[in-house]
């Protein structure tokens, strides 16, 4: 038997009166009405759990409370099971929450491949704008570091004289600094970088 006292808490706006309303146009038996109230709250809420609903208990409580103002209109006429009309209601307070969900505008593949073009376009700029050895040391680096399987800081290291770490040292600081000239430039659309934006 389930305690009806603690199901009307869950409510937010539902009454003592309105709920015993409910209760008795499940069944007129009110341990039974009480099961069947709370076999359709936990199905309301695997509806809204698996339509990615966000606050699913909410949304219940919100399709229960709109059943339960109508009841006293539409328990005289209604024909059929309950729980359906529950379902209905549910529903439309789903669409409601669609409607008022903040959107997210997915990027056309056209816009992608602007973007993607657009970057490409930033980080050649932004190469160009770095001194030549720095230029010559981050490109080997990545080509180098893409076709040998080891470690590429001791090929580079050898070609240029340093050790291993002041490679991976100098490496790092190139790509912070052309992470930081690409972001610039990206947030201007139209790809052009002021003097204070160049690489190091």
């Amino acid at each position: 038997m389930v305690d009806t006292s603690s199901s009307v808490k869950t409510q937010r706006e539902l009454t003592r009166e309105a709920f015993d309303r409910l209760l008795g146009w499940l069944d007129q038996d009110r341990d039974r009405a009480a099961d069947k109230y709370e076999e359709i709250r936990i199905r309301l809420i695997k509806v809204f759990e698996t339509r990615g609903c966000a606050n699913c208990e909410d949304l219940t409580d919100d399709t229960i409370d709109r059943v339960a103002r109508r009841v006293h209109e539409i328990s005289g006429t209604y024909e059929g099971n309950p729980a359906l009309y529950f379902h209905g209601v549910a529903r439309m307070v789903y669409l409601e929450y669609l409607r008022k969900r903040p959107k997210l505008i997915p990027a056309t593949c056209a816009d992608a491949g602007q973007e993607i073009e657009h970057r490409y376009n930033c980080l050649e700029d932004c190469l160009n704008r770095l001194s030549p050895g720095n230029r010559e040391l981050i490109l080997n680096y990545y080509e180098d570091e893409s076709r040998i399987a080891g470690d590429p800081r001791k090929e580079i290291a050898a070609r240029l004289g340093i050790s291993p770490n002041a490679v991976r040292i100098r490496a790092h600081r190139i790509r912070e600094s052309l992470s930081r000239c690409v972001r610039n430039c990206m947030m201007l659309k139209d790809g052009s970088m002021k003097a204070s934006e160049t690489p190091d």
